[in-house]
C-alpha cells in the first residue's frame, strides 16, 4: 500500500490517494480487548445513507478502539459489528490505521473538524472515492438530515465508474422505492419527457468535456404519470489531464401546479402546523432557493406566502445586533446552532414589534448543508412575563417549557418516523396518516400551551374537542368514521400528563382506524372516548370502537402500535388494559392527574 496526501487550499480539504491497499490491510480478524458501550439511536444510525464510524482514542490518541463501523464496510467484508467492536484499529485494519492515524490525532488534539477525500487506486486506476468528515464529539449523534431527506423533495447522487449512488430524497421525488439495478442507470434522466431530451444531451456533453457545473430546470414524468419540474444542479470532477473522474448532482422538486394528484411529503409535515399561528416550522431557512416554511412564519412577519420573497434582508428587521451577527455566523458555517430571544420589527416598522424565540441549527449532509429551525411568537407571553416579573417560578417554567418543547419536537417526530418506516415500509399511506395525526396533536398542544400562563392546570376538554375536529378533518370524512368524546368539564391536568396522554389517544385511534373497520363500506363506524375523574389524584380514559373486534387478543401485543402505546403509558405512569365488547374493542387507561415537573 502507498499513501500520498495533498492539501487542496481552495476547497479546504485534504485529498488522500491510496494505492493498492490489500484485503488483509483493510480487515484482519482480531480478539476483542475492550468492552463496548451503548450508542444512542443505534437503530437509527443503521438507516443512515452514509456511514458513521465511531472510535474511542487511547494512549493519548496514538491508537483507537473501534466502537462502530458503518454498514457499507461491514457488508463489503461480510462481518458483523460484534466482530470489530472493542478491537484496536491498528490491529483490525492496519491499512486504515495508516491512512487515518495522523488526521485522527490532529482532530483529537485540536477538536476542530477536518474534511478529507479518499481516492482508492488499483493498478494505477481510480476505483472509488469517498468524502470523509472527521469530527471530535462527546456523545452527540444526530440524524436530522435523514428526516430532511424523507420529508423534503431534495435528493442527490454520485456517479463514479459508471455507477450511481442515490439518496432517499431522489426516491421521494420519483415517488417509488429503491430497485436492485438503480446503480446502473440515471433514474432521474430516464424519466425526462421527450421535449427535454435534447437539453439532457447538451448538458451531459458539456459536463463530459470540461464544464464543472450546470444548473437548469428539467421536466420528468413519474411512473404513475405525474409531471414534475426538477431543478438540477450538476457538478463534474476531472483529473489533471482532463479526464472525468466523477459526477455529483443535486435535484429539487420545484413543481408549483396545485392540481397535481401527488402531494409532497413535506406538505404533510407543514400541514401539521397549519393551525398554529404562534409556532413556525422552518425547513432549510438558510437556503434562499429551497426553503419551506409553515404558515406561522408568514403570520409572524405579516406577509403572504404567494408574494413573499426570501432573502437575507429579513435579518435586518431584527433589533438585536448580537442576534443578527449570530445568524450570519450560522449562514457562513462558523456556528452550528442558535437559540435566542429576539425583537422583530414587522416590515422594519419600530412601532410594530414582536418578540420571538428563535431556534436554528445547521448540519452537513454529504457535500451539502441543510438547516432547520423554529420561530415561536412569544409577544403576548413576554408582556405577561413583564407583568409577573416578581413570580420567578412562573417565568422560569414558561421559558424552559418553550425551549424544551422546541428542542425535542424533531426528536419525538424522528423516533416515531424511523420505527414506522421499518414496520410499514410497503404501506406509506399508514405512515402519513400516523404522522399527520401526531403532528396535529402536537400543533394543538403548542398552540394552547403557548397561550397559557399556567402549565399545572390545563383543561383537558378543550384539547380533546380540537383533537376530534382534526381527526374528523384528516380521516373521518375520508373513511366515514365518527369521533365522539365525553370529558369531565373540570378535569385539569399538568403539561407532563397531557402530552403523552394525547399521543396515547392518537395511537389507540390510529390502531382502531387500521384494524377495526376493514370493510370501508360499513355504515355507522364510531370511535368513542370517555374521560372521567376517579378521585382527586386519578383519572380514567375509556377508548372503544364498534368495529369487528379481535379474534386473538394475544396477537395485538405483537404490533408496533401496541409497543408505542405501552411505552407512552409507562411515560404517563399509568396502567392500560384491553377489554372485549359485543362488537368492537375497548381500552381502559388509568393515569395520574398530575406528575412532578421534569424540566430542570
Amino acid at each position: 500500500m502507498r499513501i500520498e496526501s495533498t492539501y487542496r487550499k481552495l476547497e479546504d480539504f485534504d485529498e488522500v490517494n491510496i494505492y493498492d491497499i490489500t484485503e488483509e490491510e483493510l480487515y484482519t480478524p482480531a480478539p476483542q480487548e475492550y468492552e463496548s458501550f451503548h450508542t444512542p439511536f443505534e437503530k437509527t444510525l443503521n438507516h443512515l445513507s452514509s456511514d458513521l464510524d465511531i472510535f474511542v482514542p487511547i494512549d493519548d490518541g496514538n491508537d483507537y478502539i473501534i466502537h462502530r463501523l458503518g454498514l457499507n464496510f461491514l457488508i463489503s467484508k461480510k462481518i458483523k459489528q460484534s466482530e470489530i467492536a472493542g478491537r484496536l484499529l491498528s490491529k483490525v485494519s492496519p491499512g486504515l490505521y495508516q491512512v487515518l492515524k495522523e488526521p485522527f490525532k490532529e482532530v483529537y488534539k485540536t477538536h476542530e473538524t477536518k474534511f478529507m477525500r479518499f481516492n482508492y487506486h488499483f493498478n494505477e486506476k481510480l476505483a472509488r472515492f469517498s468524502n470523509v468528515k472527521v469530527v471530535y464529539e462527546e456523545g452527540k449523534y444526530d440524524e436530522k438530515a435523514n428526516l430532511i431527506e424523507y420529508f423534503s423533495q431534495t435528493g442527490s447522487y454520485y456517479k463514479i465508474n459508471d455507477r450511481y449512488s442515490w439518496t432517499q430524497g431522489v426516491y421521494n421525488i420519483l415517488n417509488r422505492s429503491r430497485e436492485q439495478n438503480d446503480e446502473y442507470y440515471n433514474i432521474i434522466f430516464d424519466r425526462v419527457i421527450p421535449e427535454d431530451k435534447p437539453l439532457i444531451k447538451k448538458l451531459l456533453d458539456e459536463l463530459d468535456h470540461g464544464r464543472l457545473n450546470y444548473d437548469t430546470i428539467i421536466r420528468i414524468k413519474t411512473e404513475e404519470g405525474t409531471l414534475k419540474y426538477i431543478e438540477a444542479n450538476l457538478y463534474s470532477k476531472f483529473d489533471e489531464e482532463g479526464n472525468l473522474l466523477s459526477r455529483y448532482g443535486l435535484f429539487k422538486d420545484v413543481s408549483t401546479d396545485s392540481t397535481r394528484k401527488v402531494t409532497r411529503p413535506v406538505d404533510f409535515l407543514l400541514k401539521g402546523f397549519k393551525n398554529s399561528k404562534k409556532l413556525a416550522l422552518l425547513i432549510d431557512p438558510l437556503s434562499i432557493k429551497h426553503y419551506e416554511f409553515s404558515g406561522g412564519f408568514y403570520d409572524f412577519i405579516e406577509e403572504e406566502p404567494e408574494t413573499y420573497r426570501h432573502s437575507t434582508s429579513i435579518i435586518e428587521n431584527i433589533a438585536e445586533k448580537r442576534v443578527r451577527n449570530k445568524i450570519k455566523e450560522i449562514m457562513n458555517g462558523e456556528k452550528g446552532e442558535l437559540i435566542e430571544k429576539a425583537t422583530y420589527y414587522v416590515h422594519g416598522d419600530k412601532n410594530n414589534k414582536k418578540i420571538a424565540e428563535i431556534y436554528l441549527e445547521r448540519f452537513e449532509y454529504g457535500e451539502t448543508s441543510h438547516s432547520i429551525g423554529f420561530i415561536t411568537d412569544i409577544t403576548e407571553e413576554s408582556k405577561k412575563q413583564q407583568e409577573l416579573i416578581e413570580s420567578y417560578e412562573h417565568q422560569s417554567i414558561l421559558i424552559k417549557e418553550v425551549h424544551h418543547r422546541v428542542k425535542n419536537n424533531l426528536q419525538v417526530l424522528n423516533s416515531f418516523l424511523n420505527l414506522e418506516k421499518r414496520a410499514y415500509k410497503d404501506q406509506p399511506g399508514i405512515i402519513i396518516d400516523h404522522m399527520q395525526s401526531r403532528l396535529s396533536s402536537l400543533a394543538i398542544l403548542h398552540e394552547k400551551t403557548y397561550n397559557t400562563s399556567d402549565f399545572k392546570n390545563i383543561n383537558l376538554k378543550e384539547y380533546i374537542v380540537d383533537q376530534d375536529s382534526q381527526l374528523r378533518s384528516l380521516i373521518g370524512m375520508r373513511d366515514g368514521i365518527e369521533f365522539e368524546s365525553e370529558v369531565d368539564e373540570d378535569l385539569n391536568l399538568t403539561i407532563e400528563v397531557i402530552t403523552p396522554l394525547l399521543l396515547v389517544i392518537d395511537e389507540l385511534t390510529m390502531n382502531a382506524i387500521k384494524h377495526a373497520f376493514p370493510d370501508k363500506s360499513v355504515p355507522n363506524k364510531k370511535i368513542i372516548k370517555k374521560i372521567t375523574r376517579l378521585d382527586d389524584n386519578t383519572a380514567q380514559l375509556i377508548h372503544k370502537d364498534n368495529g369487528v373486534g379481535i379474534a386473538d387478543p394475544s396477537s395485538i401485543t405483537k404490533n408496533l402500535g401496541c409497543e408505542i402505546i405501552k411505552n407512552l403509558t409507562k411515560q404517563l405512569d399509568g396502567k392500560i388494559e384491553l377489554f372485549q365488547k359485543d362488537n368492537g374493542v375497548g381500552y381502559r387507561l388509568t393515569f395520574p392527574i398530575s406528575m412532578e415537573h421534569t424540566i430542570e
